[in-house]
């Protein structure tokens, strides 16, 4: 069991160094939001549930109740980020933040 939390979390630290990456290397606004909405909740997925089977070492009902507050607490991180991601992206077009283009070299 531990082998199967060891691995979601590293997973997870993966994807969240994966997203930080992505974030800075993109060009604009839009571009951005792409690793941030993606990656980032599938990192968030990883590492809880990760988290979640490694608090059902021993079976409890308080750890089973944890366990489930757990998946519930990724099933609305995977529902809020993409709306999120969404709404700010609606933000900035409405505010009127052109995408980015690639520009022609002079020479």
């Amino acid at each position: 069991m531990n082998i199967i939390v060891i691995a979601l979390l590293v997973f997870g630290l993966f994807f969240f160094l994966a997203g930080a990456i992505g974030i800075m290397r993109m060009p604009d606004f839009y571009s951005r939001l792409h690793p941030a909405g993606k990656l980032d909740t599938l990192a968030t997925l990883a590492m809880v549930m990760g988290l979640a089977v490694y608090n059902l070492n021993q079976i409890t009902l308080g750890t089973i109740l944890i366990s489930l507050k757990m998946f519930l607490i990724v099933f609305f991180v995977s529902l809020a980020s993409p709306t999120a991601t969404h709404t700010i992206v609606d933000a900035g077009m409405r505010a009127g933040l052109r995408h980015w283009t690639k520009k022609k070299q002079r020479g």
